[in-house]
C-alpha cells in the first residue's frame, strides 16, 4: 500500500452507479466519475514555513465528498485510488 506524504490523502472512490434514464442503461464509458469515497490513508499533515506540522482534519475510514476534478488517479494492484490534498475534500459524510 502507499503511505501518503505531508498533506496528501489516499482515497478509494465509490463505485460508479449504473444510471437508467427512461429504461435506457448508460454504458460504462458514459458513467459519471464518483465524487465520494473512503479515505484509506493520510499523511502526517501540512508543514508550515516555520517547520511545524498541522495535523489533518480527516482520518482513515472517513467517508468524504470531493470535487469533480479533484486529485490524481492512481492504480495499485489493479484497484483505482485517488491521491489528493485536504483542500480537495469538500466534507465528511456522516
Amino acid at each position: 500500500m502507499i503511505r501518503p506524504l505531508g498533506d496528501k490523502i489516499l482515497v478509494k472512490p465509490a463505485e460508479a452507479k449504473e444510471v437508467k434514464k427512461g429504461g435506457i442503461i448508460i454504458p460504462d464509458t458514459a458513467k459519471e466519475k464518483p465524487q465520494e469515497g473512503e479515505i484509506i490513508a493520510v499523511g502526517k499533515g501540512k508543514m508550515t514555513d516555520d517547520g511545524k506540522v498541522i495535523p489533518l482534519d480527516v482520518k482513515a475510514g472517513d467517508k468524504v465528498l470531493f470535487g469533480k476534478y479533484a486529485g490524481t488517479e492512481v492504480k495499485i494492484d489493479d484497484k483505482e485510488y485517488m491521491i489528493m490534498t485536504q483542500d480537495d475534500i469538500l466534507g465528511i459524510i456522516e
